[in-house]
C-alpha cells in the first residue's frame, strides 16, 4: 500500500500494519509521518522500541535479524526503527527486509525511515514492504504547491488568513516546510482567531528563507531569476563570501556541461545523469537548463566564467565578485540574459 505521508495520522484508529517504509527529500514530513506511526503504536499499547542507525557499510543486518525473532522484554510488542538515510539497504539489508515482510513477526512493527528516494531505490524489498505494508514518500513540495500546503497547515491549527497572507509566508519561507511549520505554529497563538491580511502576516512572521548554496544551483538551473537574486541578497546578507559558493556552483556547471556534449552528440542523457549521479528527484532542473541553453559551448562559456569569478574573488582579478556572479547565474536562468555576461 502507498499513501501520502500526511495519511498516516489519519489512520491513528487503525490497527498498524507489520511494516512501514517513509523516505523522501522532504525532512518534515519524513519526521512528522514517522511520528505518526509512533503516537499510533503507543496508542496501541506498544511499549517498547529499538532503534538501529544503518548508516553506513559496516552495519550489521544479521543484528536486526536476530532482533526480529528475539523476545520481547517489557511488553507484548514492539516497535522496531531503522534508520536508512541513503534508502539503499544493500544486498544483505535487501534480504533480511524482505525475509520480514514474507513472515512478519507477530510481536513486532518495523519503521524504516530514509533521507533519499527515487526510481533508483526500488526493489524486490521495497515491493515487499508495499506488499506487507505501507510506503509513504515524503517529496518535496514544489513552489506552486506551498501555498496549498501552507493553507492546509493553517487550517488544522485554527488560522484563518487571506490568499495574499498566505503567498506572503509562502515567499518568507521559501520552501523551508520546517520554517513554514514553525511561524504556522506561532500564529496559531498570536492570530488571536482573527483573519490574517498580508500585512499581518508581513509583521508577525519572521525572514525564515533558507538560503544555501544548494537551494541556488537549484534555483540556477530550474531557471528562476528572481529567487537567484533573492538568494544571493540573502546569502550575501547571512556573511557567505562567493569564495565560499564556487566550488558547488563549478561543480554544477561541469556536470551540466557534460550533459551538454552527450545531448549535442545525440548519446543517451538519461544514462549520463545516472553516471553523474543526477537521480530522477533531481533531474527536472537539470533538463529544464539543456532545454534553455542546448549548446555544449555556452555551458563551457559558463564555466569559464564561473573561473573567472573565483579569481575575482580570490582577489587574483578585477572586478566585483557578487555583480558578476549574479550576472552569471541570471544568464543561465534566463536565456536572454546571456548578454550580461562579459565578451
Amino acid at each position: 500500500m502507498e499513501l501520502k505521508p500526511e495519511a498516516l495520522a489519519s489512520r491513528s484508529g487503525e490497527p498498524l500494519r507489520p511494516v512501514y517504509l517513509i523516505a523522501g527529500p522532504e525532512t518534515l514530513r519524513v519526521l512528522e509521518a514517522a511520528d505518526a506511526v509512533r503516537q499510533q503504536a503507543r496508542a496501541q499499547g506498544i511499549g517498547e522500541r529499538e532503534v538501529f542507525d544503518a548508516d553506513g557499510r559496516d552495519f550489521d543486518w544479521h543484528q536486526l535479524d536476530a532482533s526480529f525473532n528475539a523476545p520481547s522484554l517489557f511488553s507484548a510488542q514492539r516497535l522496531i526503527e531503522v534508520r536508512l538515510p541513503s534508502g539503499k539497504p544493500g544486498k544483505d539489508g535487501a534480504e533480511v527486509i524482505s525475509r520480514f515482510c514474507a513472515n512478519p513477526p507477530a510481536d513486532v512493527v518495523l519503521l524504516i525511515t530514509a533521507g533519499e528516494w527515487s526510481k533508483a531505490h526500488h526493489g524486490k524489498w521495497a515491493d515487499a514492504i508495499a506488499q506487507a505494508g505501507v510506503i509513504a514518500v515524503a517529496w518535496a513540495v514544489k513552489p506552486h504547491e506551498l501555498p496549498g500546503w501552507i493553507e492546509s497547515r493553517l487550517r488544522t491549527r485554527g488560522v484563518r488568513a487571506e490568499r495574499d497572507a498566505v503567498q506572503a509566508l509562502a515567499e518568507r519561507v521559501d520552501g523551508n516546510l520546517l520554517a513554514a511549520a514553525q511561524e504556522i505554529d506561532k500564529l496559531a497563538l498570536l492570530a488571536e482567531g482573527q483573519t490574517l491580511t498580508a500585512a499581518q502576516m508581513e509583521s508577525l512572521v519572521a525572514d525564515a528563507a533558507r538560503y544555501d548554496v544548494f537551494r541556488l544551483t537549484d534555483a540556477m538551473l530550474a531557471g528562476q531569476g528572481p529567487q537567484v537574486s533573492r538568494m544571493l541578497a540573502g546569502l550575501r546578507a547571512e556573511g557567505d563570501v562567493v569564495a565560499g559558493l564556487m566550488p558547488m556552483i563549478v561543480k554544477e556547471l561541469l556536470r551540466t556541461a557534460a550533459l551538454a556534449r552527450v545531448q549535442a552528440q545525440g548519446g543517451n542523457l538519461a544514462a549520463e545523469m545516472k553516471a553523474q549521479g543526477i537521480w530522477d528527484s533531481k533531474q527536472a532542473p537539470f533538463k529544464r537548463a539543456l532545454q534553455r541553453h542546448a549548446s555544449a559551448q555556452r555551458w563551457e562559456r559558463f564555466v569559464v566564467e564561473a573561473s573567472r569569478i573565483d579569481r575575482i574573488a580570490k582577489g587574483r582579478a578585477a572586478g566585483d565578485a557578487w555583480v558578476a556572479l549574479e550576472r552569471l547565474l541570471l544568464a543561465i536562468a534566463e536565456a536572454r540574459a546571456v548578454r550580461l555576461l562579459v565578451a
